[in-house]
């Protein structure tokens, strides 16, 4: 896998497409310099979470060592110094204990390397007042990009710098991966949404339940089809059966 020189002018880029953060911040890969064959199947969500070695801000990692056992959540950026990737940095690092309550590591992925996050890092920290404490994969190759999908298939089809689109992959302990959410450039993620979807995913793991539209923590859940009501009873208490395919909980 080759990279190009940042000596290279990016102005038939820019002519072809409008000028924006990204272009001018990314680390230039392009298509026609990848090997991405065609048939490498897209991840499942309960496929294990592929394991790769890596430079970040916090040292080097391999990411199934890196982590542990534990719930983790692996988001990607399309670059450093870029306006919308800044406030969710901003964002994830200022509820970080969020997640540490709920036992889960974090990881964040930019097309950049190391000294360009680095100083990435004091604008953040500069900005929202924080002290952004986990790690920053740098992935200026894209080798993890293409790996894990966090890729625009617009970007291939026209041969151009291809960037790293926002990506979520909440894995579980057995390394599995339990959610994805992939959002454009242009659209910032919600953190609210990923500490409810985590929430939602470690209560039912413990609990055998599943959660109802905007389920939030202290709302009735629902029993599974799976269960019988008089099995439902047993476990939980009170079922609230509205049709015998839908029965609510609480616990």
């Amino acid at each position: 896998m080759a990279t190009l020189r940042p000596a290279l002018r990016l102005s038939s880029l820019a002519a072809a497409r409008q000028t924006t953060f990204t272009s001018r911040h990314a680390s230039p890969v392009f298509r026609r310099f990848l090997a991405t064959p065609s048939d490498k199947p897209r991840l499942l969500l309960g496929s294990e979470a592929p394991n790769f070695t890596a430079k970040t801000t916090q040292g080097d990692i391999d990411f199934h060592k890196w982590l542990g056992g534990k719930w983790a959540i692996l988001f990607s950026h399309p670059a450093d110094f870029t306006p919308v990737c800044t406030t969710e940095l901003g964002a994830f690092s200022k509820i970080k204990e969020e997640f540490d309550r709920r036992d889960t590591k974090l990881i964040g992925l930019s097309a950049n390397d190391l000294d360009s996050h680095d100083r990435w890092v004091d604008d953040i920290n500069s900005l929202y007042s924080t002290n952004l404490s986990f790690p920053i994969i740098a992935d200026a190759d894209r080798k993890i990009a293409f790996l894990y999908g966090m890729v625009d298939q617009r970007d291939l089809d026209k041969k151009e710098i291809i960037f790293t689109v926002r990506s979520v992959f909440v894995i579980d302990p057995a390394k599995k991966i339990r959610l994805t959410m992939m959002y454009p450039a242009s659209v910032g993620r919600n953190t609210s949404e990923v500490v409810r979807v985590l929430d939602s995913l470690q209560t039912g793991d413990k609990k055998g339940v599943t959660t109802p539209i905007d389920w939030q923590v202290g709302d009735d859940v629902i029993v599974p089809p799976s269960v019988s009501t008089e099995d439902a009873k047993k476990k939980f208490g009170e079922v609230r059966e509205l049709k015998p395919y839908l029965r609510y909980t609480r616990i």
